[in-house]
Parts: structure tokens; C-alpha cells; sequence
């Protein structure tokens, strides 16, 4: 396996994402990574390496600009605000990370898949709503919600959504809104609502038994990780 930072563009803007890969004769799947709202880290490259031991080449996109990593909830809020309002820059800066996905050594650019956490959950789906040409992506615990419901029309991949049932930043509203744009456009679609698993549950990094919005569970962590599995082995088979 390689590790690797790799600067890239997106119109004038550099992006600096993390690879990990093999470069062997053997082609491998390509899994694509897209962050939380504190951008690029080492929770994300983790997961990246996680993939690579799967068999999988993976990378981790750069949404927000090389050097742009916030740190604080309220710089974390604003930058990713800016992408949020603005659903045509944000499809841009992530299928831009899905082609340098692409160019990796040993990446077979016919199976490529997305996954994506909270702020990087609602960001794959933007991905598939824009026409990406992918097998499939999950969104662990994202924003389900999209300014183009319509747009559902393009999407090519599965779709897997898992959810914290307790979530209090993705109400329900918003769960039955995406259950109803995936039927009327008819993708092939799933959504998992694990029971007492609030915001982030995936994130070990938190607080486990947080009585906040957000909190890790292990729990839940492992079997959406077992459920992202078998749904790479179905997209890929």
C-alpha cells in the first residue's frame, strides 16, 4: 500500500487530498472519502486506510481548499455553510476529487463508489444527484435534504443512507422528503435507521453515550461499517 498527499484543482482552486493505494498490475475498486465538516484529518484518512485494507484504492476529497482545515464548530459551521448554499460549487469541488480518484495507479475507473460523513454524507448524494457515472455511494449519518429533489432523475448508482433514528439534525421531515424523491425517481435505494444512534455515530474521535446531538456508538459504528460492506460487494460483483 501507498499513502500519499496529492494536490489537484478544481478551476483555480488547490485541493489537497490523501490517497492510499496499490499500484500493482492488479486493478482494484476505487472508494471515494468525503469528510465531516472539519474537512481533511487524520478520522478520514483513517477511514481511507480502513478501505485500502478491504481491498479497495481509496481518497480522500478536499472540499474546502488546501490549507483550509477549521477547527472550531463555528469555523467548521461557516465553511461548510458555503458549500451547503451553494450545491453547484459544492458537485464541482467533490467530482473533482472523484476524478483524481480516478488517476490513482491501479484504480479500475469502471468500478467506483463514494462514501461520505455528515456534512460529507449530503455531499455523495449532491455527487450522484448531478449525473456521476459511479456504482454506488453511502452516506453514513449526512443531511439527506437537496434545494433539487428533481435532480434525482440522474442519479446511476445505489444509494445506501445510513441514519441515526435519534438523529436531531436530520428530522423526520427530512428522512420521509428523501425516501420520496429516491421513489418518484425511481433509483435503486436504501435507507437503515439504526435505533439510539444520534449525529455521528461513526466518529470514535467523540464522546460514546453523549447525551448531545452528536455521539459515538460502537455499536452502531461496526455494523454500518458491516452494512457498507456488503453493499460494495453487491455494487461491485
Amino acid at each position: 500500500m501507498k499513502t500519499e498527499t496529492i494536490e489537484y484543482k478544481q478551476g483555480d482552486a488547490t485541493l489537497e487530498g490523501f490517497a492510499v493505494y496499490d499500484d500493482s498490475s492488479a486493478k482494484r475498486a476505487g472508494v471515494l472519502v468525503v469528510p465531516e465538516w472539519n474537512g481533511v484529518s487524520e478520522y478520514s484518512k483513517k477511514r481511507a486506510q480502513m478501505l485500502a485494507e478491504l481491498g479497495y484504492n481509496a481518497f480522500v476529497a478536499d472540499i474546502y481548499g488546501k490549507g483550509i482545515r477549521p477547527t472550531t464548530q463555528e469555523a467548521c459551521a461557516a465553511e461548510a455553510g458555503k458549500y451547503r448554499d451553494n450545491r453547484p460549487l459544492l458537485r464541482a469541488r467533490v467530482r473533482a476529487g472523484l476524478d483524481a480518484l480516478r488517476k490513482l495507479p491501479g484504480t479500475d475507473a469502471s468500478r467506483l463508489a463514494a462514501i461520505g460523513y455528515c456534512f460529507g454524507g449530503m455531499t455523495v448524494l449532491e455527487l450522484v444527484r448531478a449525473g456521476a457515472d459511479m456504482k454506488g455511494v453511502v452516506s453514513f449519518h449526512g443531511a439527506l435534504n437537496t434545494p433539487n429533489p428533481q435532480d434525482a432523475k440522474n442519479i446511476k448508482a445505489r444509494v445506501l443512507a445510513l441514519h441515526g433514528a435519534d438523529d436531531p439534525l436530520v428530522p423526520e421531515a427530512e428522512v420521509l422528503a428523501f425516501e420520496n424523491e429516491m421513489r418518484e425517481a425511481k433509483v435503486d435505494w436504501q435507507l437503515v435507521s439504526y435505533g439510539n444512534a444520534v449525529h455521528s455515530f461513526t466518529n470514535w474521535t467523540l464522546p460514546e453515550n453523549n447525551p448531545g446531538p452528536v455521539s459515538y456508538n460502537k455499536k452502531v459504528d461496526q455494523r454500518s461499517w458491516i452494512a457498507m460492506q456488503n453493499f460494495f460487494r453487491e455494487c461491485f460483483a
